[in-house]
């Protein structure tokens, strides 16, 4: 495909973070026969199987300096872009061998878009835009509906999107937005999960428990309902699982694992969920007519001994990295709960999607700047069928069904009341949770979609360039 056999993806953002791209570039490598240079900020490391990929080359540039962190705001709008402007065109036209076509990320969008143009036509390539939300409308989310930067930045993504001889979008809504109001023509390319995401089997949930036990832990002298007594046995029990003999089984009285994945960001209010987790907690005890004066250790030590109630402890795993992590951790800290803990955590590319298939339920606090893109932390939790209760916005329901796949939401309360249903009597009796998990279990795979959607398009726009 292609007289050079050679495609280009750009990141001005970390590869390791950008799931989409990484997908990109092992389609390209494994579905397009083609050699693959990756552009982009290292920090996370990407999933093994990009890096065991001999066909996938990646160039990480350097990051914008922390000597000039300490700029005034306005002037690092200015002098960023700068910066990045002239080390994206170094290593697009000078550093790595000539493509036949770029694909890079949307947003950013300065000064991504406008080097990858400049690039694209001085190494007579092709371009693709990815359109995965518009940049513009998170930079308001900072600088606010009338900033002058706004109105460039919106100017700039514009006029430099409307250049590119290829584009695809996240969803239907973004794909008629782009066609009546920018003159783009985009090809829907839904995000759909790769082959390692699948439910998990029971021992590489054992396994999984056993690698997290740390993550788990607490500081000595501080307890809450997963800790008090201690996590784990060893290598033979976790708060989920035991180890007899040669079998591994789960525990009747584990607590609920819910799943949130958060980059930490204003678009996503995670006070919702702390204030669910409190009205779950209370309205289990008004449930069971507990004085508020029950002392939670005395309860902590009847489910640490196996006593059932009609409701689970939950056990919120909260993973990503973000600006404001530190501030919910704070909030996090001080809350009194009896039957609710939270972990923050960080976790690898491979045992992500061991989480996700060892989980009951996902949480999704996304409400895009747009309105028109789709959280594909979701996506990958589909692909380890396991269910959601997502916030409602315009487009959500491209992706979550109510009481198909997931549930919806617009409150703390409403999260709360999803919570109380799909989880009572958990494990073995909580209908309307299983009969959710049955429906999310994805339909295709994004190799499929990538095959139909994306490489028709790619090989018209190379056929073009190079015909």
């Amino acid at each position: 495909m292609g007289r050079r056999g050679r495609a280009c993806v750009v990141v001005l953002g970390d590869f390791g973070r950008s799931p989409r791209m990484q997908y990109h570039a092992l389609s390209l490598a494994r579905q397009a026969s083609l050699e693959v240079d990756v552009v982009a900020y290292g920090g996370s490391k990407p999933h093994k199987a990009v890096l065991e990929q001999s066909s996938i080359h990646i160039h990480e540039m350097k990051h914008w300096p922390r000597t000039l962190q300490w700029l005034p705001k306005p002037l690092t709008l200015l002098v960023k872009p700068v910066f990045q402007f002239v080390a994206l065109l170094w290593f697009l036209c000078l550093k790595i061998p000539p493509p036949d076509v770029f694909i890079v990320q949307n947003p950013p969008s300065v000064p991504t878009l406008v080097v990858v143009r400049w690039a694209s036509w001085l190494r007579k390539a092709a371009l693709i835009v990815d359109w995965h939300n518009f940049g513009y409308t998170l930079l308001k989310l900072s600088l606010g509906n009338s900033s002058p930067f706004v109105a460039v930045y919106h100017w700039l993504e514009k006029h430099y999107g409307k250049m590119a001889d290829g584009s695809f979008c996240v969803t239907r809504a973004m794909q008629q937005e782009l066609a009546q109001n920018w003159g783009i023509s985009a090809t829907v390319l839904y995000d759909r999960p790769p082959e390692f995401f699948h439910p998990a089997s029971l021992v590489e949930k054992h396994e999984l428990f056993c690698r997290l036990s740390k993550s788990l832990s607490l500081p000595p002298g501080v307890h809450d309902c997963i800790s008090y007594g201690g996590l784990t046995g060893g290598s033979h029990e976790t708060p989920f699982t035991i180890l007899t003999g040669s079998e591994i089984l789960l525990k009747e009285n584990r607590p609920a694992l819910i799943v949130s994945s958060t980059s930490w960001t204003p678009d996503e209010d995670f006070s919702i969920l702390l204030e669910a987790a409190v009205m779950y907690d209370r309205r289990v005890a008004a449930i069971l007519r507990e004085e508020d004066t029950t002392d939670r250790e005395v309860l902590w030590k009847e489910m640490n001994d196996g006593r059932k109630y009609p409701y689970p402890r939950l056990l919120f795993i909260i993973t990503g990295k973000g600006p404001e992590k530190e501030k919910y951790e704070e909030k996090i800290r001080a809350l009194d709960l009896k039957r609710v803990a939270f972990r923050t955590m960080w976790l690898s590319a491979e045992d992500y999607p061991l989480l996700l298939g060892s989980a009951d339920l996902g949480v999704c606090l996304h409400t895009s700047s747009s309105g028109l893109d789709l959280p594909m932390k979701v996506v990958d939790m589909f692909g380890c069928g396991l269910p959601v209760c997502a916030v409602s916005y315009s487009c959500i329901g491209e992706l979550v069904e109510a009481h198909r796949n997931g549930l919806l939401f617009s409150t703390s309360s409403e999260l709360a009341d999803e919570l109380l249903m799909l989880l009572k009597d958990f494990p073995n009796n909580s209908n309307e949770l299983n009969s959710l998990r049955n429906g999310a279990v994805a339909s295709t795979t994004w190799a499929n979609e990538w095959e139909e959607q994306a490489k028709p398009l790619l090989m018209e726009v190379i056929s073009k360039k190079t015909g």
